[in-house]
């Protein structure tokens, strides 16, 4: 069989375990053709690193070709909400406009607002595990792993509570035309939840313009205001993105990450013993070990060459994350959950100018969420039963996560 064959996003049993098909991708090659999407497969570390940092490469297209000349369709006008809200974000925009959205955005989203919100998000998780354990147990996703992540972005950007309620569905909705190949209907959601999404934050610009907070989109107003550089279209699409991928590696690490413990029990008990002493490393070892964001997509603007392999501009690489933190040539023992591991330069987080700018965040709640359900005063979780994956490989995580006290 070709080992192409084996990789199969549409699959629900891949999708339950991809890391034997990523295997042998990597011994066939270093580029391996994928018709069923015509991608490039990438599967090795040091080819994902390093392509991920290569300026001939992009997330679009669209700042040196258009769609003709690059020879792509267009997509249809009716999908236009979508492309506008995500092409104007930093996680699609290009340079020169990249650099100035990420330094204006950076200027707003500092470690220092992070720092701020640490006891705000130590008190949320507590909260949510406090809930769960009144209950005896329930479903961890929807209880701790989606609203911790959603609460703290809302307080970051500063969504009134009686709001929060609709960014998970719109983020939900959103993420599903990241997948591959998505269909009539999952185009058709995301458009909605765009012109909703959209309509709703410029709505709560306007009221922050009239009446500044000490949150984020205030701060965007003022590097918008002050700079004049910062469209209001990348305000929006700015906040649409840290939703959106600002809580799916948190959402999917912390549910994931206790399936992964709740099958090596002798590993959890450990970090039981002293979570205080392994938490850091046990949380960079679940994102590498089970990666929450699987496949990242560029296209190719300029000829490159992969182990002997040309790719020729117009083609795109599928840069596989989740086989690259289990590549043997760079994690020792990489199927083994090692969560005193040291050495562990995962690429969770991307790399290059897209390198995800959240990242102290989501390393932040997911310190928050593991440490209140690992607190002494908290009895064990137990699994009632295995749990189910969501429809979708791109952005992957569990349905739902059954536990009880």
């Amino acid at each position: 069989m070709d080992d192409a064959a084996v990789f199969d996003p549409w699959s629900a049993a891949f999708v339950a375990d991809p890391y034997p098909a990523y295997a042998r991708l990597r011994r066939q090659g270093r580029a391996v053709w994928f018709e069923p999407t015509g991608q490039w497969l990438i599967p090795h570390y040091d080819d994902v690193s390093a392509l991920l940092r290569d300026r001939r490469l992009g997330r679009t297209y669209l700042h040196r070709f258009s769609h003709e000349e690059f020879g792509r369709t267009p997509p249809p006008p009716e999908h236009e909400p979508f492309h506008v809200l995500n092409g104007n974000g930093l996680l699609d925009l290009e340079d020169p406009h990249h650099a100035r959205v990420r330094r204006l955005v950076a200027k707003a989203f500092t470690p220092r607002m992070v720092d701020r919100l640490a006891p705000t998000v130590r008190r949320i998780a507590g909260g949510l595990v406090d809930a769960l354990l009144a209950e005896g147990g329930g479903d961890l996703v929807t209880a701790v792993a989606e609203p911790l992540p959603v609460a703290v972005i809302a307080e970051l950007l500063g969504v009134p509570e009686a709001d929060r309620g609709l960014l998970r569905p719109w983020s939900a909705a959103i993420c599903g035309m990241y997948e591959l190949n998505p269909g009539p209907e999952t185009a058709r959601a995301a458009v909605r939840a765009c012109v909703e999404f959209d309509a709703y934050l410029r709505e709560l610009i306007a009221e922050r313009r009239r009446e500044p907070d000490a949150d984020l989109i205030s701060a965007l107003i003022a590097a918008h205001d002050e700079d004049g550089r910062l469209t209001e279209q990348e305000m929006v699409s700015t906040c649409v993105l840290l939703l959106n991928a600002g809580h799916e590696a948190t959402v999917n690490t912390t549910a994931g990450g206790w399936w992964t413990l709740f099958r090596r029990p002798d590993q959890l008990a450990a970090l039981r013993a002293d979570p205080a002493a392994v938490l850091s490393t046990a949380v960079e070892e679940l994102m590498r070990f089970d990666t929450p964001l699987q496949m990242f997509e560029r296209w190719v603007l300029d000829d490159i060459e992969v182990g002997g392999t040309v790719i020729p501009r117009g083609s795109e690489v599928a840069l596989l994350f989740g086989s690259a933190n289990r590549d043997p040539a760079r994690f020792a023992r990489p199927d083994e959950l090692d969560l005193v591991r040291t050495d562990n330069p995962h690429i969770t987080f991307g790399a290059g100018i897209h390198y995800c700018l959240g990242a102290p965040l989501a390393r932040l709640e997911l310190a928050a969420s593991f440490g209140a359900l690992l607190a002494p005063e908290v009895p064990p979780m137990r699994l009632v039963k295995e749990p189910r994956w969501r429809e979708g490989y791109v952005i992957r995580g569990l349905d739902e996560l059954l536990v009880e006290f």
